[in-house]
């Protein structure tokens, strides 16, 4: 990390010609990635990487660049150059005094994976391959991933702040197939905290590993999803995935701002069912999108997108507040310092009602039960969006009856969450990676069973 003269310097040099506001974000990551087949390791890869961004905001635009280059005169000279795109500034003599931001660690990392041994992490991907494959003799092939990184930041800007962060991540990836007949189906699980090798003390692997095996094993026996509008009963965890691409990155200021996407303009008014309320809260413990701070070294939030059907809220950084007149809401991140950060989600969820899982299977005539979601794709702008089923089941009579393969569910975000008219009591978190302008970043996504009374399910069965 930089010595607190050096980056004021630098600040300085952003300034020189032009901006308003010179923000320096350093990061050094160690991560490690181990891939294992067959019960095999098939790659190890661990590595290091550090490197510095430089931001100005001139009004309401910005220049960014980076460099691996800690050198102190290559960073001043680089921000120099960025600071010549800007008009004449009146910071040539300013003096940046540094105010240390502080906060009570709410993720702590228990046992550093970097001290533990490969061999130890190789052991977590043996069993788990162990138990996959014991599961049933249909299971043909297991394939499991382990991950873990250390990613250290320090971000100060020309406002004072200095704010330092240590965050450790890990997860792993678990997929079963399971073969019969010529046919081939998948179970897919892929838990991960903001914990440190600990994580893997407290997961029930052997668990864990036959959730993946059962998921693929039972879809052997799956027939092809009828196709049609009809009520859905999508479970809990990840099936927050739709929220989250549908709707979720409608509320993010990177859109709001330009006044694109279904929710522009719509603080206080109705924007789905009453049966909805929604948060992005990067504050809870240990969880895979939580944050001390952000990347602009704002105090992650609780923030209220929507209560009872209401939009409450947006997803604001700080440059896109400017745009809005909206103050940040410790919303901004980034990949890496290789992206500019802007408003992204951290932990999104669909808060819990009262309803059971088992009264809303008991009380739909026809529909399909979404029991896992598998990926899927959305027009961020409209909120249109199409995911695949993992593994689903037909509803007849108010009884699951048999599964169901290739189902995928088609609508729009919006339109989707004003349908919803029973909301479960058993909300669950799911853990994924999100892509956007600013790079892929860990989220959890999450909500409790949801019936939605009538969506587009494309199937090819009768």
């Amino acid at each position: 990390m930089l010595h607190p003269a050096t980056i004021e310097r630098v600040m300085l040099a952003a300034l020189s010609y032009g901006g308003d506001f010179a923000e320096v974000f350093v990061e050094n990551k160690v991560e490690q990635n181990i891939s294992m087949v067959k019960g095999e390791v098939e790659k190890a890869r661990s590595g290091q990487d550090f490197g510095i961004g430089i931001r100005i905001f001139h009004g309401n635009d910005y220049l960014y660049t980076y460099t691996s280059n800690e050198d102190e005169e290559h960073l001043i000279e680089t921000a120099r150059l960025l600071s010549q795109a800007a008009k004449k500034s009146e910071h040539k003599n300013k003096t940046i005094t540094f105010q240390k931001r502080f906060f009570v660690p709410r993720h702590l990392a228990q046992i550093d994976p970097r001290v533990v041994s490969i061999h130890q992490k190789r052991d977590v991907l043996a069993e788990l391959n162990h138990h996959a494959m014991a599961y049933h003799t249909a299971i043909s092939q297991v394939r499991t991933r382990y991950f873990d990184e250390t990613q250290k930041v320090l971000i100060a800007n020309s406002e004072g702040v200095w704010a330092e962060d240590t965050r450790v991540r890990t997860r792993i990836f678990v997929e079963a197939i399971a073969t019969e007949d010529g046919q081939k189906q998948r179970g897919y699980v892929a838990p991960g905290a903001q914990k440190g090798f600990e994580f893997y003390n407290e997961l029930d692997l052997r668990a864990l590993a036959e959730s993946a095996a059962d998921t693929a094993v039972r879809m052997l026996e799956a027939k092809p999803c009828p196709g049609g509008k009809m009520p859905v009963v999508i479970d809990n965890g990840f099936g927050g995935v739709i929220f989250h691409e549908a709707c979720g990155h409608g509320m993010e200021a990177t859109a709001v701002a330009k006044g694109k996407g279904p929710y522009a303009g719509k603080l206080g008014q109705q924007v789905v069912s009453n049966k909805v309320s929604a948060v992005d809260d990067g504050t809870i413990n240990n969880e895979w999108g939580s944050l001390h701070i952000d990347d602009e070294g704002t105090p992650a939030k609780r923030n209220v997108l929507i209560e009872k059907g209401i939009l409450k809220g947006y997803l604001v950084d700080k440059l896109n507040g400017r745009r809005m007149g909206m103050e940040s809401t410790g919303s901004s991140r980034r990949q890496s310092y290789r992206f500019a950060p802007t408003s992204r989600m951290t932990n999104t969820y669909i808060l819990g009602g009262t309803d059971k899982l088992e009264d809303m299977i008991a009380t739909t005539e026809y529909g399909l039960y979404a029991k896992t979601m598998g990926g899927g794709s959305v027009n961020t702008t409209t909120g249109d969006f199409n995911f695949a089923v993992l593994e689903g089941y037909m509803i007849e009579n108010g009884k699951l009856t048999y599964p169901v393969k290739g189902a995928t569910l088609i609508g729009n975000g919006r339109q989707t969450m004003y349908d919803v008219d029973m909301v479960g009591n058993n909300f669950l978190p799911g853990q994924g990676m999100c892509g956007s302008i600013s790079g892929s970043i860990p989220v959890n996504v999450g909500q409790p069973a949801l019936r939605v009374s009538q969506l587009t399910v494309g199937g090819s069965g009768q």
